[in-house]
């Protein structure tokens, strides 16, 4: 649904009211669905400290993530500088650690250090629903399996990663989800057509998909709404974006994207499926990141409760 200058007005304004206090409880489920956040991808790269995460997270009133890895093992104290936020000249020295001796530390991650940063979380109220691991496919398998350790002791339901190609990887990324019975959700961009997740599906029970809306319109030319009731059951969370049917990513209500009928669509069915937002369009003069973010966030909100 396209909106005019007018309406777009209107929402940029009560958007401003949206950024709450720090000190509030977030919560961002309406109508039975769970609106998230792809972080801190959404406030401008892979890597964040836990802190600044929940404080911008709260000021969204957003309270459930699609958290990358990178903030956790920060936390953790990997030896891997490059995933941390703040990096000291001794730091960005010393980034030349071996995969070897990153494959070594993860080994030897205390699960209770990891509850201390989950517990970071949960008291701030937002929950960890999905957690994205990046080059999942060069990945040792002991490094496989602590992963998904990670990611259940953070509270996840799923593991997200990029799409393999060739889709090989998803066979035996997939033997590992099915070992531990958890989802992992494949992203596609503008290349992956219906058929290559179905193919993917046929790999393990636990491969599924993390359905990105704007990419699947600008790639495939068509609405990703078929391909969402057909494997809703696979879908893990999509990702919410605005983009015109020539690939263009424009403001939420600009472009050509069904974002009120998908989100609709999830709410009428009861389906267990996070929208989560993935900001991605430029920042228009005068404005910035939170201030856009905090409009995406109506816009979900106000198309679910209409």
């Amino acid at each position: 649904m396209l909106y005019n200058r007018r309406e777009a007005g209107r929402l940029a304004i009560s958007a401003l009211g949206l950024i709450v206090l720090p000190q509030s409880k977030p919560n961002s489920r309406w109508a039975g669905v769970q609106v998230g956040l792809n972080v801190p991808y959404n406030f401008g790269g892979r890597t964040m400290n836990a802190g600044e995460i929940i404080d911008r997270s709260v000021r969204l009133g957003v309270n459930a993530l699609e958290l990358r890895s990178q903030p956790v093992e920060e936390f953790l104290g990997s030896p891997d500088k490059s995933v941390y936020s703040t990096q000291a000249p001794e730091q960005i020295a010393a980034r030349q650690v071996t995969p070897d001796e990153i494959s070594k530390w993860r080994a030897t991650v205390p699960i209770e250090k990891v509850r201390r940063f989950r517990q970071k979380f949960d008291d701030a109220g937002i929950a960890i629903e999905i957690m994205k691991v990046d080059d999942i496919y060069v990945r040792s398998d002991d490094e496989l399996d602590y992963f998904f350790r990670l990611a259940k002791a953070l509270g996840a339901r799923a593991i997200s990663c990029e799409i393999s190609d060739p889709l090989d990887g998803t066979k035996r990324v997939g033997h590992f989800a099915d070992k531990h019975q958890m989802m992992i959700a494949y992203h596609g961009h503008q290349k992956v057509t219906p058929a290559i997740w179905e193919e993917t599906f046929s790999y393990a029970k636990f491969n599924g998909a993390n359905l990105d809306l704007g990419h699947f319109l600008g790639g495939n030319k068509t609405s990703p709404v078929p391909f969402l009731k057909m494997h809703h059951d696979r879908i893990t969370h999509i990702h919410v974006k605005d983009k015109t049917l020539d690939d263009r990513n424009v403001s939420f209500g600009l472009g050509d994207t069904p974002i009120r009928e998908a989100l609709q669509l999830i709410r009428d069915n009861k389906w267990n499926i996070q929208a989560t937002i993935e900001f991605e369009y430029p920042v228009p003069p005068g404005s910035d990141r939170m201030i856009e973010m905090a409009k995406c966030v109506e816009y979900c909100k106000k198309a679910l409760l209409g």
